[in-house]
């Protein structure tokens, strides 16, 4: 794939469904698939409940609280339209209290006690894991809303965050061609980081690049200066950052102490977006680059509402970001795929949420029926001042999502 040159090779083209006659005000949800509703669902009560499960405390909590956050205020706009098949929604919602084994633990909760309709949530792949048994045994049905290292396709989980051909894959062309050969690899110790980097290694191999150096962190480790020093050693073009949590605002920091700024050294972070800049202080990420498929300052008109919303709930000096964006999107593509099923019925629901597409804040997004993955269009920006990212490239179109890489003649046997 070339995600350089604002050229996009990988199908990035949107299906074939048609686009909506005319964009609402706020986000919409239209069927592209064929085929009558099944009959309404017959569950007593004028309530469906459905589970929402971040880390609400621990090093995590700097992402994920704001995540809940665009959950909740998705369901309360679902809720004053009359709710989903004539049923209010009502959120059970959870701490994952940033330990993996706690997810787990809450999430057969949710199913097997609460008996949630669906489960929002996760953030780190850690968590999406311990989760995923738990979902496949009991039939659950999750929705993702983070990007990830891809190579992965549960049929009891919908992605709504990236996969590695629409974040990670693009982001290391762009910086091949606009930043430099030499990459060092900075990440948190578990499976996100370390699968993202054996993908760019493979990548940097087959593109000409080279591996300036590669280091791990537990989460929530905060002393870098041994690191940095490294870095600095080994002199790169760029540091490709998969750092995760409250890691992030010690590594800044003391770049920043180590008298190293935007200017000397450049990173491009995959999981640093606007709240995570709120959290460390946009002072010490000015001038570094992120990976993402929606900012803040995305210009679509849902994103207008959408930002103008979450404001008016939670506070003016509130920020949207990425994943925030793809937890609003995973209630609404639920509720849609509900509606079209005439069903909470979790069969029913995955067969109607084939194809379905969405007015997103981020731009259309489609459901690809094959891998429970959506199209989404690659942006490449640049942190500011006032902590807001100002985009730099996009792909021009929503990319087909391709999490175990079969496109790529240099990914061959990474997985899948």
């Amino acid at each position: 794939m070339s995600a350089c040159g604002g050229s996009n090779n990988e199908g990035g083209a949107s299906p074939s469904s048609p686009e909506p006659s005319s964009p609402p005000a706020s986000p919409s949800a239209t069927a592209s698939a064929s085929g009558e509703a099944s009959p309404p669902a017959s569950e007593s009560g004028g309530a469906v409940k459905v589970g929402i499960i971040h880390s609400l405390s621990g090093t995590m909590a700097i992402s994920e609280v704001s995540v809940r956050d665009a959950e909740l205020l998705a369901i309360e706009e679902l809720n004053a339209k009359g709710g989903v098949l004539g049923k209010k929604i009502e959120p059970v919602v959870e701490d994952g209290a940033s330990d993996w084994p706690t997810f787990a633990e809450k999430a057969r909760k949710l199913l097997s006690e609460d008996k949630v309709a669906t489960v929002f949530g996760g953030w780190t792949s850690a968590s999406r894991k311990a989760m995923l048994p738990v979902f496949e045994e009991l039939n659950g049905l999750l929705w993702y809303p983070v990007q990830y290292e891809g190579m992965e396709m549960s049929p009891n989980i919908f992605y709504t965050g990236a996969t590695t051909n629409q974040q990670i894959v693009p982001a290391v062309d762009w910086l091949l061609e606009n930043k430099g050969k030499k990459v060092y690899l900075l990440g948190s110790d578990y499976v996100f980081p370390q699968t993202a980097n054996k993908i760019i290694k493979a990548q940097l191999k087959a593109k000409g690049g080279e591996l300036a150096g590669e280091e791990y962190t537990p989460l929530g480790h905060t002393d870098y200066s041994t690191i940095i020093a490294k870095i600095q050693a080994a002199k790169p073009d760029v540091v490709f950052n998969t750092l995760n949590g409250d890691s992030n605002v010690a590594f800044f920091k003391q770049l920043k102490d180590a008298g190293i700024s935007s200017k000397d050294l450049t990173t491009l972070s995959v999981s640093i977006a606007e709240e995570e800049a709120r959290g460390i202080g946009p002072e010490f990420l000015a001038g570094h680059l992120v990976a993402w498929n929606y900012y803040q300052t995305t210009d679509t008109p849902e994103n207008k509402t959408f930002v103008d919303s979450f404001k008016k709930k939670y506070g003016a000096d509130r920020v949207t970001d990425d994943p925030i964006e793809a937890g609003y999107v995973a209630v609404y593509l639920w509720a849609a795929a509900a509606e079209k099923a005439g069903s909470f019925d979790v069969a029913k629901v995955k067969e109607a949420a084939k194809g379905i597409e969405f007015n997103a804040p981020e731009g259309k997004v489609t459901i690809d029926g094959d891998n429970q993955h959506i199209y989404k269009t690659v942006r490449i920006g640049e942190l500011q001042a006032d902590g807001q990212i100002k985009e730099l490239w996009n792909s021009g179109s929503p990319v087909k999502p391709d999490p175990y890489l079969k496109t790529y003649d240099w990914a061959a046997g990474l997985g899948g």
